[in-house]
């Protein structure tokens, strides 16, 4: 038999495919009654789709910036020098610059809209497609590597640690997490929600890279061998060296996936409740036909113009 030797497990992807797919079959969960029998009728689909945004990374070039921020490209005061409005962010730093550190808290709040512009029109697959791509995002904005220029331990000699924390330790461990989080909660400011979650995020990216970096000091000799998956034999970090590690920064793994769930089922929630509330157990996927969905997309344009109108006379 050939074996394929390979220096990681797992690619270097956001929260790994096992854990975003988790964080979006428990975030069903947390719904009310209203919405749980659709998105639960279509859970196979958003667990599925949870990795979607991912796959469009290797072929949409403007996806990429979607999944991360660099939030210390703007220095220790990025909570209050960072506007947190895409209009005034753009204004203050213009889009290329943004764009190239990352856009991940504005394209949760653009997503979170997109997603109540369909509950309002009740296109059912784009509430299935959206809801699962805003779970991903969520997600990534829950890990702390995809909040610093150093995502991946390049500039500590710490190469691989992006999968370690957020992939190998999920996988390995997660089974044992307790995930009962609590029922969704409307979210008065989306905004602020995106935010916080990556500004916690950030908090604690010296100590998902410090405490590797000295247990590495201590087990270095110890820290990889090889695991056999299907044909291929791979190149991984040591359960026992996992186990180690696991053992500093576990509760905050946990912490950061239970705060992920809980937020995608809010936010959820809260586009539902800001739709109007439709009836969700009365969609198919192939409810309305294209014609249809037009006609209710204009509707909903001229709506949002007439309500910009009278914001602009009030």
């Amino acid at each position: 038999m050939l074996l394929t030797l390979t220096s990681l497990t797992i690619p270097n992807t956001t929260w790994g495919f096992f854990a975003h797919r988790r964080i979006n079959r428990l975030a069903v969960f947390i719904l009310p009654p209203e919405m749980i029998g659709f998105y639960k009728k279509n859970i196979a689909y958003l667990t599925e789709a949870a990795v979607n945004p991912d796959r469009r990374r290797f072929i949409l070039p403007d996806e990429a910036p979607r999944h991360y921020i660099d939030l210390d490209h703007f220095g220790d005061s990025a909570r209050h020098k960072v506007p947190q409005y895409w209009d005034s962010a753009v204004s203050k730093y213009s889009e290329d610059t943004l764009k190239a550190h990352g856009i991940l808290p504005w394209h949760i709040v653009k997503t979170y809209y997109r997603l109540k512009d369909a509950m309002m029109i009740r296109d059912a697959a784009a509430i299935l497609r959206l809801s699962a791509d805003l779970g991903h995002y969520i997600g990534d904005a829950h890990v702390p590597l995809h909040t610093t220029v150093n995502y991946n331990g390049q500039r500590t000699g710490q190469e691989g640690i992006h999968a370690f924390w957020e992939s190998r330790l999920p996988e390995l461990f997660s089974d044992n997490y307790d995930f009962f989080v609590g029922k969704a909660k409307y979210i008065e400011h989306p905004q602020t929600a995106a935010w916080n979650a990556v500004l916690g995020a950030h908090s604690v990216v010296d100590s998902v890279l410090q405490e590797e970096k000295k247990l590495a000091l201590r087990r270095g000799n110890k820290k990889y061998s090889f695991e056999t998956r299907g044909t291929q034999t791979q190149k991984v970090y040591a359960r026992e060296y996992a186990a180690a590690y696991h053992q500093i920064v576990g509760v905050m793994v946990e912490r950061q996936m239970r705060a992920a769930i809980h937020l995608t089922g809010s936010i959820w929630y809260t586009a539902w409740v800001n739709a109007g509330q439709p009836d969700l157990q009365a969609l198919t996927i192939e409810i309305a036909s294209e014609e249809e969905l037009e006609e209710r997309r204009s509707a909903l344009r001229d709506w949002k113009e007439q309500q910009r109108k009278i914001r602009d006379h009030e």
